[in-house]
């Protein structure tokens, strides 16, 4: 009894402790050594002791039930957040986020760093996709990770000078001086473009032969954008490769530092850029999760309906370039006509049809047009037979199978260990779908499956894409038979200016309306995270706000990204052939990967 007391006061005392992930982290490694950090999103979150990182996270990966995602890892420059009460002495943070597939729930593991001493343990021993991540980190932040073994800049060129993440960094083109191309630097830049097999831990012969190293890109039709590979072929064998992004890098998360909150929104848009409104979605939930703002119900159903149209387009064009890459010509054109049908009527609700930027803080821009169940009715009652037609013509295409059946296969454990999500887990059995695991936006108020496949090859990621394109259209007629009433946008300070009548009657309200307009809206300082079953796989949105009317620091977690770090892990050893297969398999654009 005296014991049952004492663990009660425990609990009432100890922060966190209703998360079992904190007791068992505290029960291995002791209460003192870690300090938790309450965030509006409830993602379990504890500093830890540098030394210890490795530890902590193999501790995760091998409980009962294990932590066995490395979700996405990632920093902070601290030195200008003002809003630190109660966390660690810190000037820069490195975070890793780790999701249990198991459990269904996160944790976020921290490191604090100084600024003269800016270096780590790699964790790659631990969570091999930390490879990537830890790149990026080198790159956009110059923070250390002893011992990683491929220790170069990931998405600026080799020759670039200075780390963009940092605040001390300029945001803008006009903070810089006028750049010159001299013929020396010319030079330099050529030269820091030539591939050298060294670096990247391969030999250029063997004892029998010499290798032949082959560009993939970084322009080529079948790498789906600004996307380079380099093999490493025996014959048409594939030895190795190695992925090379950042064509496509804009500095998003740098953007972010230097936006209003709202005027943020269409930047999002241009992440994954066939993604349309989905892109927005994961951003406004994790701004309103910082806001405190709880979105209509009508706001919340039209986001739903407009967000499966647009997985619908994404897959549709996905089918077209996968059966065209596989040789197929004439479906890609039936393709792009049905995904202009929806297309129209995304433009007749929104005024745009691949950018809309619709969504906004609260709900969205504007209610549903006269006409609009009209549209969507035409459109899902059209749209089912020709899937029909497609898998008739196109899947069950003898030579679209041979090229596709048991090629670039992995499976379950292995998609988790380099973090994939999406059809291309699905693909592999696992029943991991965010909109049933953790329904937002209304999703626990429909009724659709989950698809899944088992073998976990190219064939099956685009049969679970057929499928989800069939549920989506299934979600889209709930929609169309039960869109609530009232408002389409909360009635909350933060999303919205005040009346116009009213700031004819007081001036308070007037200095609110011009400043809400002029300068944006000051979120309440905290972080938050919003996690959303994008088109590709899962998206988040990572907000640090510093009681500011601009984020402090936006971190975008993209699928993509992971998805193209895996490529060696299953191609290596196959052929070419199988290379584009699996490309197509993928679903990706650089827009998404680079950020």
């Amino acid at each position: 009894m005296a014991d049952d007391v004492l663990t009660q006061q425990t609990q009432q005392t100890v922060p966190g402790v209703e998360h079992a992930v904190v007791r068992e982290l505290n029960a291995r490694f002791g209460s003192g050594n870690l300090v938790f950090q309450a965030t509006l999103d409830n993602v379990p979150t504890l500093w830890v002791p540098r030394a210890q990182i490795v530890e902590v996270l193999r501790f995760l990966k091998q409980l009962p039930k294990p932590y066995s995602m490395l979700y996405d890892l990632s920093a902070v420059d601290e030195r200008l957040r003002s809003q630190r009460h109660g966390l660690p002495a810190s000037d820069f943070t490195v975070f890793y986020h780790l999701i249990s597939i198991e459990r269904n729930s996160d944790v976020r593991i921290k490191v604090a760093l100084s600024a003269d001493d800016l270096s780590l343990p790699t964790v790659i021993p631990a969570f091999v996709n930390a490879n990537w991540y830890e790149r990026e980190v080198i790159d956009l932040f110059g923070i250390e990770f002893k011992g990683h073994p491929t220790p170069y800049r990931l998405l600026m060129p080799r020759t670039w000078q200075g780390h963009p993440l940092r605040k001390d960094y300029p945001a803008r083109a006009t903070e810089f001086d006028p750049f010159k191309l001299t013929a020396a630097r010319q030079d330099e830049e050529q030269e820091a473009l030539l591939f050298k097999p060294e670096e990247w831990g391969m030999k250029a012969h063997s004892a029998e032969s010499d290798f032949m190293f082959l560009n993939l890109g970084p322009n080529h039709p079948s790498a789906h954008g600004a996307f380079r590979i380099v093999l490493q072929l025996d014959g048409e064998e594939i030895l190795d490769c190695v992925p090379d992004i950042g064509y496509h890098h804009r500095g998003a998360e740098k953007m972010a530092e230097r936006q209003t909150w709202h005027s943020f929104i269409p930047y999002t848009d241009r992440i994954d850029y066939l993604g349309g409104v989905m892109n927005n979605l994961p951003y406004v939930l994790a701004v309103e999760q910082l806001a405190g703002i709880k979105v209509p119900a009508r706001a919340a159903t039209i986001r739903v309906m407009l967000a499966e149209f647009f997985r619908i387009t994404s897959h549709l064009l996905f089918l077209g370039t996968y059966i065209q890459d596989m040789g197929g010509m004439t479906p890609i054109f039936f393709m792009f006509s049905d995904r202009r049908r929806a297309y129209d009527v995304i433009e007749a609700i929104t005024g745009f049809r691949m950018h809309p930027a619709w969504y906004r803080i609260g709900g969205v821009a504007h209610d549903l047009p006269q006409g609009w169940d009209r549209l969507v009715r035409d459109f899902v009652e059209w749209m089912p037979k020709r899937l029909k037609e497609y898998e008739k013509a196109a899947m069950r295409n003898s030579v679209l199978k041979g090229r596709t059946v048991g090629v670039a296969q992995y499976n379950s454990a292995q998609a988790i260990e380099w973090g994939v999500t999406g059809a291309g887990l699905r693909a592999t059995g696992v029943d991991f779908d965010l909109r049933k695991a953790r329904p937002y936006s209304g999703y626990e108020n429909f009724e659709f499956d989950v698809p899944l496949a088992h073998n976990g090859d190219a064939y099956d990621r685009a049969t679970v894409r057929i499928e989800e394109m069939r549920q989506s259209l299934r979600i889209i007629e709930q929609c169309l038979k039960n869109m609530p009433s009232g408002p389409y946008k909360a009635d909350h300070p933060l999303a919205v200016p005040p009346n116009k009548d009213r700031t004819l009657q007081d001036i308070e309200t007037l200095i609110h309306h011009f400043t809400s307009v002029s300068w944006g809206p000051v979120m309440p300082a905290g972080e938050a995270s919003f996690m959303i079953e994008a088109t590709k796989g899962l998206n988040s949105y990572y907000l640090t706000s510093d009681k500011s009317t601009m984020s402090y620091r936006t971190r975008i977690r993209t699928p993509s990204f992971a998805h193209l770090q895996q490529i060696p892990a299953v191609v290596n050893g196959s052929m070419i052939s199988d290379l584009i297969a699996h490309l197509a398999s993928i679903d990706f654009v650089m827009a998404d990967v680079d950020r």
